[in-house]
C-alpha cells in the first residue's frame, strides 16, 4: 500500500497494490501497522459501517463532537463517489478548507480522514456501496454536521443541485460560520 498525504495535513489517499491475473485480482485493503506507521500515531478501528446509495444521493457533511470524534477510513466497494473532508480543527491554518477526491471500487483507493473533520460524499455512479471504518463508536447524541451547500466552503459536488438527493436532517445542518466552536 502507498500512503499519500494530501494538501490538508492529516488526510491520506491510500493506494493499494493490485495483483491481477486470469482469475481476477487480489489486493490488501487494510494493515493497521502500516497505517499507523504512515500516520505517525496509532489508530484502532472499533466499528465498520456500510451504506448503499443511488445516483445523486449526498450524505453529509457529518462529524461527531468532543470525545466521540471519529477518524474514518473510507472505501468504495461498488460504483464511484466524490468523497469530501472539511477541516474543522480549531486554530489550524487549514480550518474550513476541504478536499474532494473521487473514489471508485475499480481503483480500490481509500481515504483516511483524521478526527476533527466533517465528512460527506455524493454518488456519481448509478449505485454505490461505501464502507467506512471508524475509531470511535457511533454516538447519536454527539452527531453534528455542516451544510453541504455552505457558500463559504464552495464545494463543487459535480452535480447540479436539482439532481442531489439530501436528507432533511442534512439540510437542517448549520453553515460553518454558525457552528458551536466550544467543542
Amino acid at each position: 500500500m502507498q500512503f499519500v498525504e494530501q494538501a490538508i495535513k492529516g488526510l491520506f489517499l491510500i493506494k493499494p497494490r493490485l495483483f491481477k491475473d486470469e482469475r481476477g485480482f487480489f489486493m490488501e485493503t487494510f494493515r493497521e501497522e502500516a497505517l499507523n506507521k504512515a500516520l505517525g500515531y496509532d489508530v484502532h478501528f472499533v466499528q465498520e459501517n456500510e451504506s448503499g446509495s443511488d445516483f445523486g444521493v449526498l450524505r453529509g457533511l457529518h462529524y461527531q463532537q468532543g470525545a466521540f470524534a471519529q477518524a474514518k477510513l473510507i472505501r468504495v466497494l461498488q460504483g464511484r463517489v466524490l468523497d469530501v473532508a472539511v477541516d474543522l480543527r480549531q486554530g489550524g491554518k487549514t480550518f474550513g478548507q476541504h478536499l474532494a477526491i473521487e473514489l471508485t471500487a475499480e481503483a480500490g483507493e481509500q481515504m483516511f480522514i483524521p478526527k476533527g473533520f466533517a465528512h460527506g460524499f455524493v454518488v456519481l455512479s448509478e449505485f454505490a456501496r461505501v464502507s467506512y471504518k471508524v475509531d470511535a463508536y457511533y454516538a447519536p447524541e454527539r452527531e453534528a454536521g455542516v451544510r453541504f451547500d455552505d457558500p463559504d466552503l464552495s464545494i463543487d459536488w459535480r452535480l447540479p443541485v436539482e439532481q442531489l438527493i439530501v436528507s432533511k436532517r442534512d439540510l437542517d445542518f448549520p453553515v460553518l460560520s454558525d457552528l458551536d466552536r466550544s467543542e
